[in-house]
């Protein structure tokens, strides 16, 4: 049996077991796939304790920048990027990666969408360092939208082949230079930017956050003939590249991937 989880805090409200769950019945495999309560700090201790009966686990808030308290081998770009969503065992041996970049690329590109010229990351964390990271060199201009300028040494070691731009969190920003906007804040941070959008919105907004559904700023872009994505997508596909990683070998995603949406739809 396969046995995987998602660890975060809070943790209730993800439908990581549904797509991971689902996976496993339609592969027709063995799998078993729970959500896991651990607080911020206390990665190290659960990893300890538990690690030997898990083959992978899922790293959500708050613990995407903990994991590397963990004394295992990442690969080079969660180093760099100072943010890992996956831990996983291969031949008795833990590893670490982010799936979240990989996984905001096949999610834009699977709506038809391969060019940006200036996006805009809406928060400072894990799943905003990692998306930089994969815009990194294909999105020309990448700034970050943050609350604290602690991170921003951080996020700028995210972004070495685009240019790069920090800004002081500001409820009345001018989201219109941008093209691509992607909100990675815990929900309801972002609720007084939608008060300050312009009458029309013409930039696809990508909000990672699935429940609750829709986030008011995600509801107000679309009312202003914004074109939205929703965490859901995310979830799909960075869960399907966790899943490449255990099984190591790609999944032929062409039949899996609908199935999942369609099941997520339901959620």
């Amino acid at each position: 049996m396969i046995r995987g989880a998602v660890l975060g805090s809070p943790i209730s409200h993800s439908l990581s077991p549904t797509l991971h769950n689902g996976a496993f019945n339609f592969l027709g495999i063995d799998g078993r796939y729970e959500a896991i309560d651990v607080p911020s700090g206390s990665l190290s201790h659960f990893f300890a304790e538990q690690a030997e009966n898990f083959d992978y686990l899922s790293l959500t808030m708050p613990l995407k920048e903990e994991a590397f308290s963990l004394d295992i081998e990442f690969d080079s770009l969660s180093t760099r990027i100072g943010s890992a969503n996956t831990l996983y065992r291969r031949d008795g041996v833990w590893r670490g990666c982010s799936t979240d970049g990989s996984g905001f690329i096949a999610a834009v590109q699977g709506e038809g969408l391969t060019s940006f010229s200036q996006a805009l990351i809406l928060g400072a964390g894990g799943t905003a360092r990692a998306i930089a990271g994969a815009g990194d060199g294909v999105i020309p201009s990448i700034s970050v939208l943050g609350r604290t300028s602690t991170r921003r040494d951080a996020l700028s070691r995210c972004v070495v082949n685009s240019t790069f731009d920090y800004l002081a969190w500001s409820d009345d920003c001018d989201l219109s230079p941008f093209d691509l906007v992607v909100n990675t804040t815990p929900a309801g941070a972002a609720d007084l930017l939608a008060e300050n959008l312009n009458p029309i919105v013409n930039a696809l907004l990508f909000d990672v956050i699935y429940k609750p559904w829709p986030t008011v700023l995600a509801e107000r872009w679309a009312d202003r003939s914004g074109r939205v994505i929703n965490g859901k997508e995310l979830l799909l596909w960075q869960g399907l590249d966790q899943l490449d990683l255990v099984l190591d070998e790609p999944l032929d995603r062409s039949k899996l991937a609908p199935y999942l949406r369609e099941i997520l739809a339901r959620q």
